[in-house]
């Protein structure tokens, strides 16, 4: 490594430990197949006490960043290749709100491919409460303040998340939960984008439509829907950014 690593001096050492190496090894200091110094070694040089420095190996392992393995010590993963939904949230952080276009690209298509088929379950066989509890998300979107950005996000996220529920698939709300911070990341700049426009009328229109969709029990069409409206606000974020 070329540059000395400084030791952290902040509240939550286990956290800050965790964002240092994180940025360390995305940014190709520490590049693919590296061992990393021994636990003792790089707690020294962080400033940390070696549990600490645990505990944020653990965690990078989780992600996919590192392997660890007894008596060998910590080496660097290819990401891509070893990578959980957990990294995203951390390349989001690395690269300042933003991520690679491809990477974009493939995130925005993966959460199209997700809720067609979350809205397809959901209109197949959704209860009376899941209907009921959307009609009560989209109230509250047409009763919040256009220009809210925040409560938006917020209210546009339960209202997905409510949809992947409504499948009867235990999976699909997992999956969406697990990368609820760039889920939100992108709905939030959408929102602060075209807040106070006719857009976020058309956003709880588009929402309106598809409840009364899965009220009807048409599947196909639910799916259809969900694309559509997914791929329209995505043209139109990508358009002003």
């Amino acid at each position: 490594m070329n540059n000395p690593i400084e030791p952290l001096r902040v509240t939550s050492l286990k956290d800050a430990c965790v964002a240092r190496l994180e940025e360390i090894i995305l940014s190709g200091e520490l590049p693919i197949g590296e061992r990393l110094p021994a636990e003792r070694d790089l707690a020294l040089k962080l400033g940390v006490s070696r549990p600490v420095l645990h505990e944020a190996l653990v965690d990078l392992a989780a992600k996919g960043l590192v392997s660890i393995q007894p008596r060998r010590g910590v080496t660097v993963n290819d990401y891509r290749q070893s990578g959980s939904f957990a990294i995203l949230s951390s390349l989001l952080s690395y690269n300042n709100g933003m991520l690679d276009p491809q990477f974009q690209r493939s995130l925005l298509a993966v959460r199209i491919l997700i809720e067609r088929e979350t809205a397809r379950l959901t209109a197949a066989h959704a209860s009376r409460d899941i209907i009921n509890d959307l009609r009560g998300i989209l109230a509250e979107e047409k009763a919040a303040n256009p220009s809210d950005a925040a409560r938006l996000t917020e209210l546009d996220y339960s209202f997905h998340l409510k949809v992947a529920l409504g499948s009867g698939n235990l999976v699909y709300p997992l999956i969406l939960n697990s990368f609820k911070s760039v889920y939100t990341h992108f709905t939030a700049a959408f929102f602060a984008k075209k807040a106070s426009t006719a857009v976020i009328a058309e956003v709880i229109a588009f929402h309106e439509q598809l409840i009364n969709t899965i009220a009807a029990h048409e599947s196909d069409k639910a799916a259809a829907m969900m694309e559509a409206m997914l791929v329209r606000g995505e043209k139109q974020l990508l358009d002003s950014m």
